[in-house]
């Protein structure tokens, strides 16, 4: 009986092995920034892209080095320079580009704990925002979740000894004022950066917000 020729190594699937990994290169370089800023569709709402031809690339969550002492699922908001980061363990944290209060008073500052979390979440201005911004007035009775609704897509309420800081980590209808002074004092986010970080800590995450 013949025997069949031995195989020949197939350059082609070695060929192609290759091309696949120099293809893949810069989609696993978009693993480290800016992640999915494309349409979501969630609970009934689609959020708005964000183009990212207009948004400065350092605004947009990637991973970054981390040397400080909190614990891995700390939240660290640093004010001055508009970025939030979610501590990782091994030295890294999730960096993300926010909006700040547009003075430096207006800022919550120090330490508190997630104590709720809400999707597509009501919306009432506080009387002195509705005083400082009179346009504001018609939504006194509050304002339903919602694609037009402030607090965008998420709200992440802090809490300090058990009582409602009214400060929040949310979403926003203009992202556009990601990493300017604009707020009344709340930290907000693209909607596609709130809804990242709601999925990844839970109720009872320890949140610092530093001031300078």
């Amino acid at each position: 009986m013949r025997k069949p020729p031995p195989q020949q190594p197939s350059i082609h699937r070695h060929v192609l092995s290759r091309r696949s990994v120099i293809v893949g290169l810069p989609l696993l370089a978009a693993g480290c920034a800016g992640g999915n800023y494309g349409a979501i569709s969630d609970g009934g709402f689609t959020t708005v892209p964000i183009d990212l031809a207009t948004v400065d690339p350092d605004l947009l969550r990637q991973e970054v080095a981390w040397h400080g002492d909190e614990r891995p699922g700390s939240i660290v908001v640093n004010v001055p320079e508009r970025r939030l980061y979610l501590v990782e363990g091994g030295g890294r944290a999730l960096r993300y580009g926010v909006g700040v209060g547009r003075s430096e008073a207006m800022n919550f500052r120090g330490a508190a704990i997630i104590g709720r979390k809400e999707k597509w979440p009501h919306w009432t201005p506080t009387p002195n925002m509705i005083a400082t911004m009179p346009r504001y007035r018609p939504y006194a009775g509050g304002l339903n979740g919602g694609v037009n609704n402030p607090l965008g897509a998420r709200a992440l309420y802090l809490y300090r000894d058990g009582h409602d800081t009214y400060f929040r980590l949310h979403g926003t209808t203009e992202p556009e004022s990601i990493g300017h002074a604009v707020s009344s004092g709340c930290i907000r986010l693209f909607n596609q950066d709130i809804i990242d970080i709601y999925n990844r800590v839970p109720v009872g995450t320890h949140v610092t917000v530093v001031q300078g």
